[in-house]
């Protein structure tokens, strides 16, 4: 059983309640949603309501979700943009909009799926039926080069390198406002938010160690494109760290403004540089993902 405490923000205000619940759980279907209300597992001031109702500041919510039987993941003919691929691992550049794995509610249209019928049965099994082949994920709305295990030996490799801080990952980003040094680090553990279950924050108390370098790339007034560089790869880590230094990533409605001039779907980050040694060869190698084409028209209308 999972437990989810959500407390409702000023400028949430007047939402129905399924919608507000789809936009904080993006990991779980509206429709799941629906059920859990109707069948009384969602609490709003510890009282019951209906989906539609429309939520006032302030609100406390419950969501109770039950413990599932374990699902039987199919296989979908979904495309994958593959970077790399042999016989220990593949490397795939991950759409936006795309859930890396299934959870409650949402067991199909995830990367999963699409390995499974890439794969079929050549995946490591270390992270479960959910996770097959999953050493490492990105946020749903983040794009960029994701590595996947097919057999123990690497997954058990690629988390050794993960837990070392050895692999890299270089993200470009957009954020709000005109970054003041053309290089810097952001020092901060990151935890769990202490009221809001969906939400990272900077935990000193709770939180894991999160180390981000950046550098400027371009700068465009109101906006600065970025390079971000992770020495540890916590949950937000990028987002949440630049926020806290006051410059949120464009899209970002979780960290940043809830409003965004360009009808983006989330944030604007891409991790667009990937390199770890491989599990077999023990050689390094470097993988970079395209920019996607929502990003490149976004710098070039600021350009």
């Amino acid at each position: 059983m999972e437990i989810f405490n959500l407390t409702v923000r000023e400028y949430e205000k007047n939402l129905r309640l399924d919608k507000y619940l789809s936009e904080q759980l993006k990991d779980i279907s509206r429709s799941y949603l629906q059920k859990l209300i109707k069948d009384g597992a969602v609490a709003v001031n510890e009282g019951s309501q209906k989906s539609n109702y429309r939520l006032q500041s302030g609100d406390c919510i419950r969501i109770t979700i039950p413990d599932d039987m374990q699902p039987d993941i199919a296989a979908e003919d979904i495309p994958l943009d593959i970077l790399y691929e042999d016989d220990q691992l593949l490397v795939v550049n991950k759409a936006k909009g795309m859930v890396v794995h299934p959870s409650a509610g949402h067991y199909s249209q995830t990367l999963v799926n699409a390995l499974l019928y890439h794969c079929g049965d050549s995946l490591s099994g270390i992270n479960g039926v959910l996770r097959p082949g999953i050493v490492h994920r990105i946020d749903m709305d983040t794009t960029g080069a994701l590595v996947v295990c097919k057999t123990d030996l690497a997954h058990q490799s690629l988390a050794l390198q993960l837990q070392e801080h050895t692999i890299t990952r270089r993200y470009r980003a957009i954020v709000l406002h005109n970054i003041k040094d053309d290089i810097g680090t952001v020092e901060g553990p990151i935890g769990r938010h202490p009221t809001d279950r969906k939400r990272m924050a900077i935990n000193h108390k709770n939180g894991k160690t999160a180390v981000t370098h950046y550098r400027v790339l371009e700068r465009f007034g109101q906006y600065t494109y970025i390079e971000c560089r992770l020495e540890t790869g916590r949950t937000h880590q990028i987002r949440v760290h630049m926020a806290s230094i006051g410059h949120p990533l464009l899209g970002d409605a979780v960290y940043g403004p809830a409003k965004c001039p360009y009808h983006l779907q989330g944030q604007c980050l891409h991790a667009m540089v990937l390199g770890f040694r491989h599990p077999i060869t023990e050689k390094y190698m470097e993988f970079t993902a395209p920019i996607p084409e929502y990003f490149n028209e976004l710098l070039q209308k600021f350009r």
